[in-house]
């Protein structure tokens, strides 16, 4: 794996192997990413079922201010930290070794908001919904902030209260929707 853009384009980065994740392609990253490229500057970023850190460090890469890298997988974090730790970001990122529920309570007790959040869950536990509640329910949104969801393909989620369908792609066999939190509460 690589990253794509930003400061450090071309960069390798591990975790294309982690048991249980499932890396997203270089082709689909650079296709949302170039979707979300003027929302990324200064943005704090939740990178949550991180996997190798892949999404939050591109992020990073491309003028994120911070961001927290989730993952309950001790490998994933592992990973996590080796490729922050090579890409000199160790300064930007927190990684937190937890489920996402303790991560979301935690995030909500510190009062954190953010401005990008990548939601790419195991397909199988079919919780985007769940989880775009929740980042509503505990306030961790700022105003107009985007979430970026992976499914697969043709699993198209219906409206979720509080927010828009701001873009939705299909790249073979993985769909990609990025929802914009609404101005109002």
């Amino acid at each position: 794996m690589r990253i794509i853009s930003g400061k450090l384009r071309g960069r390798q980065i591990k975790g294309y192997d982690i048991s249980g994740t499932r890396p997203t392609m270089d082709r689909v990253k650079e296709s949302f990413f170039a979707m979300i490229q003027g929302k990324i500057a200064s943005s704090i970023v939740l990178d949550l079922f991180a996997g190798s850190g892949n999404l939050g460090i591109e992020a990073l890469s491309n003028g994120a201010a911070y961001c927290y890298f989730v993952d309950y997988n001790q490998e994933a974090c592992k990973i996590i930290g080796e490729n922050i730790m090579n890409c000199k970001l160790t300064e930007q990122s927190q990684i937190m070794n937890m489920y996402y529920e303790k991560a979301l309570s935690l995030f909500y007790k510190e009062h954190l908001q953010f401005d990008l959040v990548f939601l790419d869950p195991p397909y199988h536990m079919r919780i985007i919904q769940d989880l775009l509640q929740a980042l509503k329910n505990y306030d961790l949104l700022k105003q107009d902030a985007l979430v970026v969801c992976e499914t697969e393909e043709n699993t198209v989620y219906g409206p979720v209260s509080g927010y828009e369908l701001w873009k939705s792609r299909t790249y073979g066999p993985k769909t990609v929707q990025i929802y914009r939190r609404k101005g109002e509460k």
